[in-house]
């Protein structure tokens, strides 16, 4: 059951190559998880004895983490009361789509071994926010003159026209809210896996900041 796994943006360090070489790289707790559903086109009996078919294959997986959820709402207490019983609610869920043949049930673990070095993966987080910011840095507009009593340096400039069509045309740059958007980086490889502790070492920068959470995929 190869799809993937959660896991949390420690920080970056360094590593050094046998050459010397001292290649930048992210360390992610990765896992362990667990899978908490199944979701199947199969027609099945849910817990109210209803039958009921999804439409489509996937699994839900959560990421067990050392701290435990304080406050648990009787949705999510119900919710995975229906693994039995052995596992407890965690804070993180993330879905993975399957094939349709795969044959995960709930309860499966998954472990950072799935991964070896030298593998290139896909990883999506959550950049970081960087709040209300003008069109120069969210949009890297030029600006104005800085010099020769120019009073226009780092305004939008002309948004509209007076006679026709008389608005502001949708999808025009301004200033707002910027970051805090789901980013998928592709193409990363893995330099270590530590089994043991659940760690990944990937080589670069990952989205997101030090303790968010990402999903790592196979590319």
């Amino acid at each position: 059951m190869a799809i993937g796994i959660i896991g949390r943006k420690i920080g970056m360090t360094q590593i050094y190559a046998e050459d010397g070489r001292a290649i930048p790289a992210t360390v992610i707790q990765a896992g362990p998880c667990v899978v908490v559903q199944r979701k199947s086109k199969k027609e099945h009996t849910n817990s109210k004895g209803q039958k009921k078919a999804d439409l489509y294959e996937a699994v839900q997986v959560g990421f067990v983490e050392d701290r435990k959820v304080k406050k648990v709402t009787k949705a999510q207490a119900g919710h995975f009361k229906k693994t039995g019983g052995d596992l407890p609610p965690v804070r993180v869920l993330r879905e993975f789509r399957i094939a349709d043949d795969d044959e995960a049930k709930v309860g499966d673990k998954i472990s950072v071994e799935m991964f070896k070095a030298g593998d290139s993966v896909i990883i999506v987080g959550t950049s970081k926010g960087k709040g209300f910011q003008g069109v120069v840095k969210r949009h890297h507009f030029r600006g104005g003159a800085a010099t020769h009593g120019s009073m226009f340096h780092r305004a939008p400039g002309s948004i509209g026209s007076s006679a026709f069509p008389s608005r502001v045309l949708k999808g025009m740059r301004g200033a707002g809210h910027m970051g805090a958007e789901r980013v998928t980086q592709k193409g990363l490889t893995i330099v270590r896996v530590d089994g043991e502790k659940n760690i990944l070492v990937v080589k670069g920068s990952v989205p997101g900041a030090s303790g968010g959470y990402v999903v790592i995929r196979k590319g």
